[in-house]
């Protein structure tokens, strides 16, 4: 039903300079301490170790972090679980697991993959959203775990965290080793994951447009789409967000600010959402 040759096209070139990244590593760790199928197998089982390692932690302390509880399937939620099923069920994917948690904001966030999904939704926006703006939520963070978009965010994000750290210690270790030139292989090592970041929080500016526009298109309702996303940021609007430095990465809303925190946001400005899910409602 909704074709992805923009998405895939992107993802082959973000994958590219992420490999690219990630060779340059391998090759610090080759010149600093030698070549040999020993080191090539220690950088990989490394270097995959850490991903998995940040893969799930990173989806423990997401749902601890919100105090997200199993939602049950009761008169309350059943028309929740129910869309869900049929939603999935049109993008081809497994049901996900259903948790709510009071965040004292409207939102809602998904992590893990296919065949392992969890959708957690707060109860703000339970009781703040018409069922078929919620729908258009919920068809949104599905699309997030049907596009594989957590795993994508964890490999850039621990790539990122890899480059910083190999920038670091080849400062460190390719000259005079003393506190000054830790210091200084700090700050390179800071530097050199900022610009890593900066690509990767651009991929994922682009994955929420995917989203938006996959919800919009499985639900056949844009227009729900749009007056959620300008309901949840008046709600959102002066609120503290619970966990909010742990999930505000993961959520389906992200508050917008100056142009360096844009650089650096998860989030396009909600305003150019909306426009562009108004756009598809006209066409």
């Amino acid at each position: 039903m909704v074709g992805h040759n923009g998405l895939k096209l992107r993802m082959l070139l973000a994958g590219s300079i992420l490999f690219m990244f990630y060779a340059a590593i391998a090759g610090f760790v080759f010149l600093s301490f030698g070549t040999g199928t020993p080191i090539l197998l220690a950088v990989a089982l490394g270097s995959i170790g850490f991903v998995g390692f940040q893969y799930k932690f990173g989806k423990w302390m997401a749902l601890r972090s919100v105090g997200a509880e199993e939602m049950p399937e009761g008169n309350r939620y059943n028309r929740i679980h129910r869309s869900v099923e049929s939603l999935s069920s049109d993008m081809d994917i497994d049901k996900p697991r259903l948790m709510v948690a009071k965040m004292g904001v409207p939102n809602a966030f998904a992590v893990g993959r296919k065949g392992a999904g969890v959708v957690v939704v707060s109860q703000e926006i339970i009781d703040l959203l018409n069922h078929d703006e919620l729908e258009g939520v919920l068809a949104h963070e599905l699309a997030h775990v049907k596009n594989r978009d957590v795993v994508m965010m964890v490999v850039g994000q621990s790539i990122a965290s890899l480059v910083g750290l190999a920038v670091q210690f080849a400062y460190f270790f390719g000259g005079e080793q003393n506190f000054g030139s830790y210091i200084v292989g700090m700050v390179l090592g800071t530097v050199a994951q900022m610009i890593v970041s900066i690509f990767v929080m651009a991929i994922s500016r682009y994955r929420e447009y995917v989203a938006d526009r996959d919800a919009a298109e499985y639900t056949n309702n844009p227009d729900a789409m749009a007056r959620a996303l300008e309901k949840i940021s008046a709600g959102a609007k002066n609120k503290e967000m619970r966990g909010e430095n742990t999930v505000n990465a993961l959520c389906i809303f992200g508050s917008s600010g100056s142009l360096i925190k844009r650089i650096f946001s998860t989030h396009p400005p909600t305003e150019e959402r909306i426009s562009r899910l108004r756009s598809m409602d006209a066409y």
